[in-house]
């Protein structure tokens, strides 16, 4: 994984094991990689990789089992995809949408563009 500068690393951790649950790579009711394991593999901080998990139990996407380790939660798939939805409609949307609108772009020219993960 690759650091950007802007956003703080536990940021950009929260975001991956978000982006893992909803792409389905870490079901619900399966362990996390622990924090040693995720601090070694990335070489950061495990305070870091801590902090990180631990914002996702304050939102009840993740929970501590004792001695066992972190847990995706019940339900917590939906709880994120909706999340994500939301943030994307109210925060990123309207951004995008005004800068097509800036740029004068039209649906055609919009939609003849193919993006990254198409097929040609």
């Amino acid at each position: 994984m690759k650091w950007n500068d802007q956003t703080p690393i536990f940021k950009q951790l929260k975001e991956k094991v978000v982006e893992l649950i909803i792409d389905g790579e870490v079901e619900e009711g399966e362990a996390v990689p622990s924090v040693r394991h995720v601090a070694a593999e990335y070489q950061i901080n495990p305070l870091t990789v801590s902090k990180a998990y631990q914002e996702l139990v304050d939102e009840n996407v993740l929970e501590k089992k004792r001695g066992l380790g972190m847990f995706v939660m019940n339900g917590a798939k939906q709880k994120l995809f909706d999340e994500e939805q939301r943030l994307f409609l109210e925060i990123e949307w309207p951004k995008i949408l005004t800068r097509i609108q800036r740029l004068g772009l039209t649906l055609e020219q919009l939609s003849a563009k193919q993006s990254p993960g198409d097929k040609v």
